[in-house]
C-alpha cells in the first residue's frame, strides 16, 4: 500500500495540470495490475496528502482545482517565490542578446565590428550583457589592422544552451523558411549563412 501512497504523490507532483481522480485510478491500475485499487482508495490517499501538507513544515500544499489535484506553494511563501520567478525572469536574453549570440556561436572568433556589419545595428549593450552573462569571452586579438578583440562562446554558453559542443548547434542548412517565421516576433535572418 506505501508504494500506491508514493505513486499518487508522485503523480500529482510530475504533472503540469491538476490530475483527476480517474486519471490516477486508471494509471495506478495500470502500473499494478495484480493489485485491486479502488477510486475509494484513491480519494483517502489523496485526503491523506491534503492533511500531510497542510502542516506547516512544508511550504506546499495539494489542493482541489476544478476536477483534479496539484501541488501549489502556500501564501506563506508567495513573497520569496515571487522575487525568486522575478530574478528568473531577468535571466531571459533579449531579442538583440540572441541574435548578437547566435552570430558569434556560428562566426566564432569573430570582432564586435563584425557582428555589428552582419545586424546592421551596434551591438554594444548586448555584448555587455552577454560578457557580463558569461556566455562569451574575449579570446584574443585579431590580425586586422587596430588588432580588435575577438569573441567566442564559453562553457557556460553551452550548458544555458544544454548542448555539449558547438557540434550540437543545428546546421544553416537544417533551418528552413518555416522555422525562421515571418511574425513581428521572428528574429530577423540577415541573409549571411554562418561558418
Amino acid at each position: 500500500m506505501e508504494r500506491i501512497d508514493i505513486a499518487i504523490e508522485s503523480l500529482i507532483f510530475v504533472s503540469n495540470e491538476p490530475v483527476s481522480v480517474d486519471e490516477i485510478l486508471n494509471t495506478l491500475q495500470e502500473t499494478f495490475e495484480e493489485e485491486e485499487i479502488t477510486k475509494e482508495m484513491v480519494l483517502e490517499n489523496i485526503e491523506r496528502l491534503i492533511k500531510k501538507y497542510k502542516r506547516k513544515d512544508y511550504s506546499f500544499e495539494v489542493i482541489k482545482s476544478g476536477e483534479g489535484y496539484s501541488f501549489l506553494t502556500k501564501k506563506e511563501t508567495s513573497e520569496v517565490v515571487n522575487t525568486f520567478l522575478k530574478n528568473r525572469s531577468k535571466k531571459r536574453l533579449s531579442r538583440s542578446a540572441l541574435e548578437t549570440l547566435s552570430i558569434i556561436a556560428y562566426k566564432q572568433p569573430i570582432t564586435k565590428g563584425e557582428i555589428e556589419k552582419i545586424r546592421g545595428v551596434g551591438s554594444d549593450y548586448a555584448m555587455k550583457k552577454l560578457l557580463n552573462r558569461g556566455l562569451v569571452k574575449m579570446k584574443g586579438k585579431s590580425e586586422a589592422i587596430g588588432r580588435p578583440m575577438l569573441y567566442g562562446t564559453t562553457d557556460q554558453f553551452l550548458e544555458y544552451f544544454g548542448i555539449t559542443t558547438l557540434r550540437d548547434l543545428p546546421s544553416p542548412k537544417e533551418f528552413s523558411e518555416e522555422d525562421l517565421g515571418d511574425g513581428p516576433d521572428d528574429v530577423p535572418t540577415t541573409g549571411t549563412e554562418p561558418s
